[in-house]
This record gives C-alpha cells, structure tokens and sequence, in this order.
C-alpha cells in the first residue's frame, strides 16, 4: 500500500497508481545512493510510466518529481565522467549528442519528421518547428532555453499527412532534454 509520497486526486478521478510510484521512487532511491554508477540512469526516469487508477497520485506532481530525479542522474553521470575523464571530455560527448540533432534541425519547416501512420492524429507542424527554431538558435547563438521549457512545451494536435508523427517529434525531444540537462 502506498506510504504518501505525493498528493492524491479527488473523488472518482484517476492518477498516477501511488503503489507503482512509491515502489518506482524507493528504487530510484536506492540505486541513487547506494546502487552501482549506471545502475539506474537518467534516460530510465525518464521512461518510467505508471498505470491510472481511481485516486492515484496527482501525474503533474509525480511528473515534476521525475523530472527533478533525471536531472539529479544526469547531474551524478557528469560528475562520475568528469572525474574519470575530464570537463573537456564531457563537453565533447554533450557535442556529439548535439550533433545528432542537428539532422532534422537542418530540415525545412513541414518536412522535419514524418506524418503520423493511417488516420492517427500527430502533432502541428508549425509548433514543433517553433521550438526546432528555438533549440537552433540556442545551439548556434547561444540564445538561452532549458530542458524545463523544452519539457513544457504543448503541441496542438492535427490529422493527416500535413502533421508530425507524435513518436519521432517526442523520441527527438527526449534527446534534446538529456543534452540541455547535461549543460545546466
């Protein structure tokens, strides 16, 4: 049974399944202060998902807190490669990962990713290229964004061949987060 960690919805509204999410967090936890270095990493919170149950766990605060625990990883993996590498090193790794990016930033606007497959619904073009134009000219002019703003970002949904497949768009996203993460 769940120990309260977060706050539960009311009523008959579903959340987070706090059991999941209390067992999620203790491992966390545990591989964080105690387990083996990689153990557990930054891109595993990241795909941590949790069933919705009738008066589970309120998901923006859980989702705040996973974000928070991710940086706290991506924070001990710098300071684990830095110590064994050097600073130099790991800014030339955080720049390789960049230029993986670089890729579909380099595309026209309406033709970075492809459209979702069939009838599914994906995301607005137009949203997804303003945020590609805010994280190139972060990467080229310096211009300031974080991994919290790109992490924020909602896309407006759109049908048909005209939209961006939603499991590209995010999986690039993910990336972008774990390079701005690795800087801040």
């Amino acid at each position: 049974m769940s120990d309260g960690m977060f706050r539960t919805v009311s009523g008959f509204r579903s959340g987070y399944d706090p059991d999941e999410v209390d067992e999620f967090f203790e491992h966390a936890r545990t591989m964080y202060e105690q387990g083996p270095a990689g153990a557990l990493s930054a891109k595993d919170v990241r795909g941590a998902g949790f069933e919705m149950v009738r008066g589970g766990y309120v998901t923006s605060a859980v989702d705040a807190a996973l974000d928070r625990l991710e940086g706290a990883f991506v924070a001990r993996a710098r300071a684990d490669h830095v110590a064994q590498h050097g600073q130099q090193s790991w800014m030339a790794q955080l720049g390789e990962q960049a230029r993986t990016l670089y890729g579909r930033l380099g595309r026209p606007d309406g033709d970075r990713f492809a459209p979702p497959q069939g009838r599914h619904a994906g995301y607005e073009p137009a949203d997804v290229d303003a945020l590609c134009h805010r994280l190139i000219a972060y990467f080229d002019r310096g211009e300031p964004l974080t991994s919290g703003e790109v992490r924020a970002v909602t896309f407006r949904r759109r049908k048909g061949h005209d939209a961006y497949a939603e499991g590209p768009v995010d999986a690039f996203l993910a990336r972008a987060v774990e390079v701005l993460l690795g800087v801040e």
